[in-house]
């Protein structure tokens, strides 16, 4: 609703504002007309500051594939690089964390075959099929979902073990060497063989092939039980690191997907379970106390409690009575409820979650995407100095023994896994951990953003304030009472829409008064209205209503903040009232926790100086600019900028396209508009002002352990090379420093998931 048309909506009431004229009557000391509270859309990042990010092109057809058997952080970065180079294909997208593929292309169909072939010549165990609504899983045990690699383990580690005690009891070298062969071909041959097949493929530098030269090449210089104890540390540091980056991604989606497998519906007067996505709308639906609530959906019959902190963060229960709307996600605690279905399963709120989180992972930060090629020439710069190590110092020494062992820990060093793996992840669990707490974050680029902020710029109406007009006092000048005043008032706006007007008549029915329809009706355009009953003529309405009608006003005191309204009975004042929007409870300490992360906090708002100067002062805020228009707050915020370095706008409206464009990071309230929803960097779907801290110590702690895991494994890989150089490190090291660190770092990622 532009300007005029808010004019011309609102011309039919008597709400006058101060300090910005819209036409209705009462007099507004800059509070907005409710009709328009402050509504900003959410069209980011345009000409004004560039940005890279990563999106796939709009109007080509997308589809989702999974990528069964991924194992290899490194492996899915090349698999994405191949993919990529395809004609056909627009973009591509791999998600190591959820093994996802996502493709843009309009040759869908023929993709398939080909896909899979560009997967397996990368890493043979991959099978690529299209992603199924369907959401059942077959769930095994940790044993036997691990059978294989544990019995292979087992044996060769027992193998390894009899080989080194007989060694020590009968130095037979046939036995030995019989042992440790065993020992090898049983931990070993199917990862010379997938090396074998790579290097057909053209992969030299791949972890299979550099695991196998390095312990083949241990053998080559007698030094069996070392290639043996080798590729069994190897087999276990893998298992290991596969387990713990399995258990962190089960944990984030665990966080995350709440989408139900079977609902109860209600048919032909019993009630029937069945699956979750067979659910239609129209469906009426059974949730017990202590069952999620499976659908988006309208009470219908029962009162309870509910929730809803799985899906907003907000830790107090909410009441819910027949009418009231229920979203998915949320927990029943008390009564049995019967609640119609609003949204399938893959519309309602848990499955939109589950994308947004799963999407956002697309999204690859710039350190991420560094990472990807630093590992590109880091593996053949390692392989090369393992090679000049081998032969350069071994032409001088002649101890080809020691140098060409020295140049095998540098051989197993040079696999990248660590390095690649531990950045996604951490901004994987970055996510994870910001929808736990009803934070939504759009990507990685998101959250590298965010981290950076010097400043925070909100809106006012639905940001700062709850964006609903509620009566804050009732001043009576004369001989009637309060709650005489309050009844005249709701009297004369029993039939308003307006939502000064329905403030006033809402705290009458909340106070339970006895209300009573004017038996004559007159409204005043732009001053208010003029109504008749039994005990005498009643002007409600602004300073100019009671101008016209020549009402002495001089007992009324202006207000600074709020919109009042005046009561007259037979040209005498009798009152007036104070309508204002309320200020969130959590305002003042959350703006009060952004000084304290060194932010700058600035109101930027349409609404008139007294109002925004009231709230700024009740809650801290820094600086106030009121009165803007749209054009003039991007000025504003471009001025911030610059004084102040990188910015984060929150509002939760439609139409402050040009300020959320020029913010660095844009955020909604998830109580906002859905285009400005849509179009936000993040969605704090509380609608707190806390959120807004709460995300940036998520932002930090993402960044800050995705730093550390690339400083921490780029450390212990560079000292280990240095300690092998001067003779101090051997190949268990080398295969520490693999996959042991990228252990750690998976480890040290989903911390972020406790922080508190």
């Amino acid at each position: 609703m532009n300007k005029e048309d808010m004019r011309k909506h609102e011309s039919r009431h008597g709400y006058e504002h101060h300090g910005e004229e819209c036409g209705c009557g009462h007099e507004h000391h800059g509070e907005e007309c409710g009709c328009g509270h402050e509504h900003h859309g959410h069209g980011h990042h345009h000409e004004e500051i560039p940005r890279e990010t990563h999106t796939m092109p709009a109007g080509v057809r997308q589809k989702v594939y999974v990528l069964e058997n991924l194992g290899c952080a490194n492996c899915a970065a090349k698999m994405e690089r191949k993919i990529n180079a395809l004609p056909e294909v627009e973009a591509a997208t791999i998600t190591f964390a959820t093994k996802k593929l996502v493709v843009a292309s309009d040759a869908q169909d023929e993709l398939l075959p080909i896909l899979q072939k560009i997967c397996a010549s990368i890493e043979s165990e991959v099978a690529v099929k299209p992603e199924k609504e369907k959401i059942y899983k077959e769930k095994k045990g940790f044993f036997a979902e691990n059978k294989k690699d544990l019995l292979a383990i087992g044996a060769g580690a027992a193998l390894f073990v009899a080989g080194i005690v007989m060694k020590n009891i009968v130095p037979d070298y046939i036995i030995n060497a019989a042992l440790f062969i065993a020992a090898y071909l049983i931990l070993g041959l199917e990862i010379v063989w997938k090396a074998v097949k790579n290097l057909k493929n053209g992969r030299l530098f791949d972890e299979n092939f550099l695991m196998s030269v390095a312990t083949i090449a241990a053998f080559a210089i007698g030094d069996f039980a070392e290639a043996v104890g080798v590729m069994l540390f190897y087999r276990v540091g893998e298992f290991f690191e596969e387990a713990a980056v399995e258990r962190s991604r089960s944990q984030i989606m665990e966080a995350v997907d709440m989408r139900p497998e079977v609902v109860n519906v209600v048919r032909s007067g019993g009630v029937t379970e069945i699956p979750a996505e067979n659910a239609e709308v129209g469906d009426v639906i059974v949730i017990r106390p202590g069952d999620r609530i499976p659908l988006d959906g309208k009470v219908l019959e029962g009162e309870s409690r509910i929730d809803t902190s799985p899906v907003t963060g907000e830790p107090v229960p909410v009441r819910i009575r027949p009418g009231d709307e229920v979203v998915s996600g949320c927990v029943n605690e008390q009564g049995v409820l019967r609640v119609k279905v609003e949204k399938a399963l893959n519309e309602s709120m848990v499955t939109r979650i589950l994308d947004s989180v799963e999407h956002a992972a697309a999204s690859k930060p710039k350190i991420d995407r560094f990472i990807t090629r630093f590992a590109r020439i880091y593996t053949p710069i390692v392989v090369a100095a393992a090679v000049l190590t081998a032969v350069a110092p071994s032409l001088v020494t002649g101890n080809w023994n020691h140098w060409i062992y020295t140049a095998i820990t540098f051989l197993v060093i040079s696999c990248p896994c660590a390095l690649v793996l531990s950045v996604p992840l951490a901004f994987f669990s970055g996510i994870g951990a910001g929808s736990r707490k009803g934070i939504l974050f759009k990507g990685g680029l998101s959250i590298e953003a965010l981290k950076d902020i010097k400043a925070v710029v909100m809106d006012k109406t639905g940001t700062i304030t709850k964006g609903n007009f509620v009566v804050q006092k009732v001043v009576s000048v004369r001989g009637l009472t309060e709650k005489q005043i309050l009844t005249i008032a709701a009297d004369c706006e029993l039939d308003s829409t307006h939502p000064v007007g329905s403030s006033i008549v809402r705290e009458a029915r909340e106070k339970k008064l006895e209300l009573k329809r004017a038996e004559e009706m007159e409204e005043i355009s732009g001053k208010g209205i003029k109504a008749g009953f039994p005990e005498g003529t009643v002007l409600c309405g602004n300073a100019a209503l009671m101008e016209k009608y020549e009402v002495d006003i001089s007992a009324y005191k202006k207000e600074a903040y709020g919109t009042e309204v005046l009561i007259a009975i037979d040209g005498v004042l009798e009152g007036y009232l104070i309508i204002a929007d309320v200020i969130k409870e959590d305002a003042e300490p959350s703006v009060k926790r952004m000084k304290s992360q060194g932010l700058f906090t600035v109101m930027l708002t349409g609404d008139a100086k007294e109002s925004a100067s009231a709230v700024a002062g009740e809650t801290g805020i820094d600086e106030v600019h009121a009165q803007l228009l749209p054009q003039e707050k991007l000025e504003r915020l471009q001025d911030i900028r610059k004084r102040r370095g990188a910015v984060m706008f929150v509002g939760d409206g439609i139409n402050d396209a040009p300020v959320l464009a020029g913010a660095d990071v844009g955020a909604a309230m998830g109580s906002g508009a859905d285009a400005a929803i849509e179009a936000a960097d993040v969605v704090f779907m509380t609608s707190s002002v806390q959120a807004i801290p709460d995300s940036v110590v998520i932002a930090k702690a993402t960044g800050s352990i995705a730093m550390q895991n690339v400083v921490f494994a780029l450390a212990v890989k560079a000292a280990v090379m240095l300690l092998g150089f001067i003779g101090y490190a051997n190949m268990w090291l080398a295969v520490f420093a693999d996959t042991g660190v990228a252990m750690l770092c998976v480890l040290n990622s989903i911390r972020i998931l406790w922080k508190k």
